[in-house]
């Protein structure tokens, strides 16, 4: 039986950083290449029903083994894709062995470190196996290591048959990190009753409440002129993208907010005096607050228009995803017995709002009430990602619980 950090290994080998701008599912050849790997490794440890449909979605199935009839289906799902902030080709992991609180040179030619006092949860890692990168690269715990620890539990399963359990259904979706894993998720052929994002961060995170989320494009459109006539007829759409940011609320963005507080984030800004374009993304917990900060792009927009006389100013605002937290409140059930399976495990629970969204959220709004659990992994989506093996065989374990629980309700 291979461990956790075994498959880990293998997995961030392969280059899956997804890409919004092909337009296709998977975004990536990777994806693919990766999603058949897994397919194999799934029938090979015993699973049924497995198979990579036409979007590069990966499923399977561990059949009951129980002959109680009122077990639920149980689902975990992981997503192959890793973010586009930053390369995925080409990683290297190092593995540091009984961590000893002190800065971790990750490549020293770049001068690029751990260092707990920039990043201070390093000191619960005093004494742990650190997989880390060598600077020049994310890892792709985010969300290799679900994945890792998804098939590995099932595995532990297959060869503990004592463990009784109904259906378990497993799926890893594409391109969950542009938005859209959940877009050709088949939840009728999934046919679970819930199921568990394994998609968090450090040891004990349990989640089901997540952003209200819309994407915002801000298009300015301007007019040019030779500066040496231009009174009274420039209309300058870089400079008028300047008002817009200021029209509004400067505290209200992400380097200046946590737990519950909503923002809007300016992702990008690229033009001339001819045109400009913003990329936003709008945040919040609440659905009031929700509507009052996409309202505010509207109305920003409609005074630059009255005051420069016309229409320069246009904002397309496009929903994303919802809070999951009124899908999963109905059936709490799943929660408390994610607390249990930690406690048993020896891992506290620590329940918090996902300040940004996962498959699960989508996926209870079709249906599928869909929580999220930990990983074990910390500062995803870039160079200073590690995960420790001692977090992912807690993961492993976790989700074996609650599996257990279940089966013998």
């Amino acid at each position: 039986m291979k461990k956790v950090n075994e498959r880990f290994l293998e997995y961030v080998k392969v280059d899956t950083k997804s890409d919004e701008t092909t337009r296709v599912t998977p975004s990536t050849k990777g994806q693919l290449e990766l999603g058949k790997i897994l397919e194999k490794e799934l029938k090979e440890i015993g699973l049924e029903d497995v198979h990579v449909d036409e979007f590069g979605y990966v499923y399977g199935t561990l059949k009951s083994n129980s002959d109680k009839k009122d077990i639920p289906t149980i689902g975990f799902i992981s997503h192959m894709d890793t973010a586009p902030d930053m390369s995925g080709k080409n990683v290297n992991p190092q593995i540091v062995e009984n961590y000893d609180g002190g800065v971790l040179v990750l490549n020293e030619e770049l001068n690029i470190k751990l260092d707990p006092k920039e990043l201070p949860e390093l000191k619960n890692y005093i004494g742990k196996t650190l997989i880390t990168t060598d600077g020049t690269t994310l890892l792709g715990a985010d969300d290799k290591a679900g994945i890792s620890e998804i098939i590995t539990a099932m595995e532990y399963l297959i060869n503990h048959p004592e463990i009784k359990h109904g259906d378990i259904k497993i799926g890893f979706t594409p391109d969950e990190e542009i938005g859209e894993g959940a877009d050709h998720f088949n939840v009728k052929e999934f046919n679970a009753d819930f199921a568990y994002t394994v998609d968090g961060g450090p040891l004990g995170e349990l989640e089901f409440e997540n952003f209200n989320a819309a994407g915002a494009k801000v298009i300015i459109v301007g007019r040019n002129v030779h500066p040496g006539s231009a009174k009274g007829k420039m209309i300058n759409s870089a400079l008028i993208a300047h008002e817009f940011l200021n029209l509004l609320p400067l505290d209200e963005v992400p380097e200046k907010t946590e737990n519950y507080e909503g923002f809007s984030f300016l992702l990008g800004i690229e033009g001339s005096v001819e045109k400009t374009e913003m990329s936003f993304i709008i945040r919040d917990f609440f659905e009031n607050e929700f509507e009052r900060r996409k309202e505010e792009f509207k109305k920003a927009a409609e005074k630059l228009n009255d005051i420069y006389g016309k229409d320069i100013v246009k904002v397309e605002i496009k929903e994303q995803y919802r809070n999951m937290k009124e899908k999963i409140e109905p059936v709490m059930h799943i929660i408390e017995v994610a607390k249990k399976a930690m406690e048993m495990a020896e891992v506290v629970p620590e329940i918090k709002p996902i300040r940004g969204g996962t498959d699960g959220a989508r996926l209870s709004f079709m249906g599928l009430p869909t929580p999220n659990m930990f990983t074990g992994g910390e500062n995803f989506h870039g160079r200073y990602e590690y995960i420790a093996i001692e977090s992912m065989e807690k993961a492993v374990e976790t989700i074996i619980n609650i599996v257990k629980l279940y089966g013998e309700q």
